[in-house]
This record gives structure tokens, sequence and C-alpha cells, in this order.
């Protein structure tokens, strides 16, 4: 089961990393939209998704390590 708590860190590192994407995207497009307020808008309901996946991903990841962790 030892497999599984690094299989579950490797997904769960993933998704921090997609989150930190998404941090890093909805900043320099807030930047770039300065008082535009509609801009900012647009790329913030494009990002969405991605941000909702790697939650997911970061969630599922630590599940994977909770599992490995109670059957080992």
């Amino acid at each position: 089961m030892e497999a599984l708590v690094w299989v579950g860190t490797a997904v769960s590192l993933a998704g921090l990393l997609g989150i930190v994407a998404c941090v890093v995207h909805v900043t320099r497009a807030r930047r770039r939209a300065g008082a535009d307020d509609a801009a900012l808008r647009e790329a913030v309901r494009r990002v969405l998704p991605w941000n909702l996946g790697a939650f997911f991903l970061s969630m599922a990841g630590l599940v994977l390590v909770i599992v490995g962790v109670i059957l080992a």
C-alpha cells in the first residue's frame, strides 16, 4: 500500500500545480485588464473549469493518500 501513498502524493501535487497555474493566469489577466471588468470576468470564466478540475485532482490524491495510510 506504500505505492498507493506515493501515487496519491503525485496526483495531489499535480492538482496543486494546476491550482497555482490558475492563480498565475488570473493574476496576469488582472494586470492586463486594468479597469476593464468585462475582460477580467471573461478570463475568470475561462479558467474556472481548470481550477475546479485541479481542486478535484488534488482532493482525489489526498483521498488516495488517506486510503493508503489506513490500509498500511
